[in-house]
């Protein structure tokens, strides 16, 4: 058990090192070799101990890469800790248990590793794209696929298979260096490595043959507002007196053909506040620029006798106009937006714990000859709001977001890397509007530039860029997710009625 825990500390070690903040490289690929090294000294163990050993893999390796839910969720209660504790012991940890039980049970008896290294990444990515499916419980946060994001080059081939596609490499790649490493074998390294120079060689060849077009120039305001502040009434009119001020700054560049605010960046409902919207409508009319607003929307429900709330992003023209429809964010954050599975009208009162409705429309906008659709939050980690915006002839994707109550940790890092991911799935380019940081824009080909400092007042303009592609991901969707899927059925079945070796 010892040794298991040590190579459980090892692999968790290497996975935080994989993903931002470091971004190193060399840890992708190696990430699950301590993981796999576990499973094979265990073949000879009852399933019942395999499943505990990956449970307890998962419940370190996430530990050590989602520390920062403590940090995050402590802004709203003291009892963040149990979230943090109920995500590790009784969602991840038991489907990592589970993924060492199905490994164990297609690949434990044989000597040979080529079971091995179809099973193991087709149960991963199966796995992945389980968490990105869990209805109100859904958190594909750093599929290992993001972990690539520091070298863009290598993962340009993103947008035939999508971020789902390099999980799957990945995790093939990791059984490759395991098998190189633990048989002494040269084979597994050699394919790996032409596995490498094909993904690179693309990878060149689309940086250098993909034509990238300006689409429109925005400026994304980060007023670093703190969480305290933010919350605290008071500091309301001060709050908006601030965010049309850093505007009209903004403004003064005549090439900016839009401003965008971050996410509820005016943290009240407008109903309650008409003047605020008086004040937004006035400040578009006199720059004559339209401006992307985070707020509160509340309408009446149907009966009349309660409120539907949306945390929201509004569209004001150069008008002065609040265009409709508004954008309500669809996925929620888990308790916090939304308790899941239950009517939201229940919790509507209740401090720390969410009533948001769920958006019902995915509007695209045009602004300045630029289309756009608009995502909030870490919906940037939901692979198919991109792509359903592309597809309905979006030319970039603006996401705005509210990182402050990340503070100094890994988060607002990882949150940012998503969006690499998603510029190269679908060739638009990405702007960001957070309130604390990270705020940056994102090239088609997966760059970010012009990005700014964590918990700094900012104001950064640039060119966001677009592409004349329709990318076969943005036509088929995550195809890889549904192949993965059939192939654990088909391996579950293979396996379920395989006749047993016999003894030697």
């Amino acid at each position: 058990m010892k040794r298991a825990l040590l190579l459980a500390a090892f692999g968790a070690a290497l996975l935080f090192a994989a993903y931002p903040p470091a971004s190193l490289v060399v840890p992708s690929f190696a990430c699950l070799v301590p993981f796999l090294w576990a499973l094979d000294e265990a073949r000879e163990q009852p399933r019942r101990r395999v499943f505990w050993l990956g449970f307890w893999f998962g419940v370190i390796a996430n530990g050590a890469v989602l520390y920062w839910m403590v940090v995050a969720l402590w802004h709203f209660t003291p009892l963040s800790a149990l979230g943090y504790a109920a995500s590790l012991f009784l969602a991840l940890g038991p489907l990592w248990g589970l993924l060492a039980w199905g490994t164990h049970r297609t690949c434990g008896t044989h000597e040979t590793h080529g079971m091995l290294a179809v099973a193991f990444p087709v149960y991963w990515t199966s796995l992945e794209w389980l968490l990105a499916h869990l209805s109100d419980l859904a958190f594909p946060w750093l599929g290992l696929g993001t972990s690539l994001v520091r070298v863009p080059v290598l993962v340009q081939w993103a947008d035939i298979a999508g971020a789902r596609g390099v999980t799957l490499w990945l995790a093939w790649a990791n059984v490759m260096v395991f098998i190189a490493l633990r048989r002494r074998r040269w084979q597994p390294a050699a394919a790996l490595a032409a596995t490498l120079v094909a993904a690179l060689g693309y990878g060149v060849w689309r940086e250098r043959t993909l034509e990238l077009r300006p689409a429109i120039k925005v400026a994304a305001i980060q007023p670093n507002v703190g969480f305290d502040e933010k919350g605290d009434r008071r500091y309301d009119i001060a709050l908006l007196t601030q965010l049309l001020d850093m505007t009209r700054a903004a403004a003064r560049d005549g090439s900016v053909g839009m401003v965008s605010w971050p996410e509820a960046a005016v943290p009240v409902y407008f109903v309650e506040r008409p003047s605020y919207m008086d004040s937004i409508s006035r400040l578009a009319r006199e720059l004559r620029r339209p401006l992307l607003v985070g707020g509160l929307e509340a309408r009446r429900n149907r009966s009349g006798d309660g409120w539907d709330t949306w945390n929201a992003a509004f569209l004001v023209d150069s008008t002065g106009t609040f265009m409709q429809p508004f954008y309500g964010k669809r996925y929620l954050v888990p308790i916090v937006e939304r308790v899941p599975f239950l009517n939201p009208d229940w919790f509507g009162d209740m401090k720390w714990f969410g009533g948001f409705e769920r958006g019902s429309s995915l509007p695209v906008y045009q602004v300045a000859g630029a289309r756009f659709g608009v995502l909030i939050c870490y919906e940037s980690a939901f692979e198919n709001l991109s792509r359903h915006y592309r597809a309905r002839g979006a030319d970039i994707i603006v996401n705005i977001t509210n990182d402050a109550w990340f503070g100094r940790t890994a988060a607002p890092y990882q949150h940012a890397a998503h969006l690499v991911m998603r510029a190269i799935e679908t060739r638009a380019g990405m702007a960001r509007a957070a309130n604390s940081g990270i705020s940056q824009f994102v090239s088609p080909l997966g760059y970010p530039y012009s990005s700014t400092a964590l918990e700094t007042e900012a104001i950064v303009s640039d060119t966001v860029f677009t592409t004349g592609a329709r990318t076969i991901y943005v036509r088929l969707g995550d195809w890889v997710g549904w192949l993965v899927l059939a192939g654990t059925a088909m391996i579950i079945v293979a396996t379920r009625f395989a006749k047993p070796r016999e003894a030697a």
